[in-house]
């Protein structure tokens, strides 16, 4: 028969044990965290590319400039308000600045609006199928892409 003390010791001991690996555990998860923060990964949380869509109405070849630059008819069909600045036309790779340098929208771009932007790229013609994006700049992320044929 085990004395009544020897019972409780061994009981107790066990709590202990519980106690060191929580702390360990909150240690390791507040370590997590706090890294996250100071190798700047939490800044790019709030850099996310709005939602927002899009048609490419017509691409065309530029009257007035040099013959081979195009212009982009491009019109916001839903989403978010976007601000023209911070959206970037590409075509096939090309990117002429922004929605408000390029166009007549400098204000908000807003859905049911069109957007002509150009000139842009080099050595086109009619008939030329073309990648057509649309870059938001403070997330970096493509928020439209499509193909369309120059006219």
């Amino acid at each position: 028969m085990k004395p009544s003390n020897q019972s409780n010791a061994d009981d107790r001991a066990v709590s202990p044990v519980i106690g060191v690996i929580l702390m360990v555990a909150i240690t390791v998860i507040l370590a997590a965290v706090i890294g996250t923060f100071v190798l700047g990964l939490g800044d790019q949380l709030g850099d996310t590319a709005p939602q927002a869509s899009f048609t490419v109405d017509e691409v065309t070849v530029n009257e007035t400039g040099t013959p081979s630059d195009v212009n982009v008819s491009i019109t916001k069909t839903g989403g978010q308000d976007l601000d023209p600045n911070q959206i970037t036309v590409s075509i096939d790779g090309s990117r002429s600045g922004t929605v408000a340098e390029g166009s007549d929208v400098t204000d908000t771009w807003q859905s049911g609006t069109t957007a002509v932007v150009g000139p842009i790229g080099e050595d086109y013609e009619s008939d030329d199928t073309v990648e057509v994006r649309l870059i938001h700049d403070p997330s970096g992320n493509a928020i439209f892409e499509d193909t369309a044929t120059v006219s």
